[in-house]
């Protein structure tokens, strides 16, 4: 078993506790980097999106994971993010301009939704979040003259400085590269007091209130880099299927996307990845699965949704913290044995004194 000691306050921020940690990830990135000598196109582009829904889970994670806000309509901002890219990219405008255009434009939806809102918590802003993606997927079927309506957006494979990245391993390192940009971003943030004020308004907005945290500033500020993130996805997520229509950002993707990082683990970016693995891993594993099922089973319309809301219901009620509370759990129960104590991570029915007051 492992023991940090610790003599300064610095050690508490940095981004890799000890070697260990160094050494693990630095080997999980050099394995990224080495699938596509090894792996077939195919396994690549399921990698490319996990990338994709990486960077979403990433955003929503932020929003929902760490501030403590929940969104049922953040297709609403992968769709912003998908038609900005699809129609600039369609007028020439080079890749990093029109990615940089998905994510403000996003982010300011994110800013549109986020100040109505931020009165609202629980289940009445969910249902305002919910309304927003009505309300983006109405407009986008409608204002044809831009999104072409139902009729859909033909989009191109990505220009980057004037290289068309065709070759599907070239498409991964793009997703790779700014889903490990994000990623590194988010974990410096919330290692900045910025994080930490959206941390303490997801522990209790009144006893941050109290701190001199401005409620209002800090959770517009997840709101629009949520949303910001949500629109680059949109626009890598565009590039990868190459048409985009308005049916693909219903509200059953928002409810995908929360499921994505409820059962990946809330509270951490581990679990926006580890979300994204599941969404991409699951379907493919029904399809392999289905040989070996009985028929009466195998052939019924919507085993995918039924075993995706049974597995987030069994995952709510047997293990809160998710993929990546589990791998907690298994790590220190190795690292203790034979010491391990099965109460180490039971949940108390305690509250902050502060919840009271709400």
């Amino acid at each position: 078993m492992r023991f940090l000691f610790k003599t300064d306050y610095d050690q508490d921020i940095r981004l890799f506790r000890h070697g260990g940690q160094k050494f693990w990830y630095g080997l999980l990135m050099a394995a990224l980097l080495a699938a596509p000598w090894v792996l077939p196109d195919y396994f690549l582009a399921q990698l490319s999106f996990i990338c994709i829904y990486g960077l979403v889970g990433v955003g929503l994670m932020l929003l929902t994971g760490y501030t403590g806000q929940v969104s049922l309509g953040h297709a609403a901002f992968l769709a912003v993010g998908a038609y900005t890219e699809a129609v600039l990219a369609a007028k020439g405008v080079p890749f990093a301009v029109s990615l940089t255009a998905a994510a403000v434009l996003a982010g300011l939806a994110g800013i549109a939704i986020g100040l109505p809102a931020l009165r609202l918590t629980g289940i009445y802003l969910a249902i305002a979040t919910l309304a927003f993606g009505f309300i983006v997927q109405e407009v986008v079927t409608r204002w044809e003259s831009v999104t072409q309506g139902n009729a859909g957006i033909a989009v191109s494979p990505v220009q980057l400085f004037g290289m068309p990245l065709e070759e599907e391993w070239q498409f991964y390192y793009l997703c790779l590269a700014l889903l490990s940009a994000v990623l590194l971003g988010m974990l410096n943030l919330m290692r900045a007091p910025t994080g930490r004020a959206l941390i303490a308004i997801r522990d209790s907005e009144v006893s941050a209130r109290s701190q001199g945290i401005h409620l209002a500033r800090y959770k517009t500020i997840a709101f629009a880099l949520s949303a910001a993130i949500t629109g680059m996805a949109g626009a890598l997520y565009a590039h990868k299927i190459l048409f985009i229509s308005p049916e693909q950002f219903n509200i059953i993707l928002s409810i995908e996307l929360v499921m994505m990082i409820f059962i990946g683990g809330l509270g951490s970016f581990h679990g926006a990845i580890y979300g994204a693995v599941f969404i991409i891993a699951l379907p493919q594993a029904i399809s392999l699965g289905k040989d070996y099922l009985p028929g009466f089973i195998a052939h019924q319309t919507g085993l995918e949704p039924t075993l995706f809301g049974l597995i987030l219901v069994l995952t709510l009620i047997f293990e809160p913290m998710g993929i990546y509370g589990r791998w907690l759990k298994i790590r220190l129960y190795f690292q203790m044995f034979p010491l391990y104590k099965k109460a180490t991570f039971k949940r108390q029915k305690t509250y902050m004194k502060s919840e009271r007051l709400r």
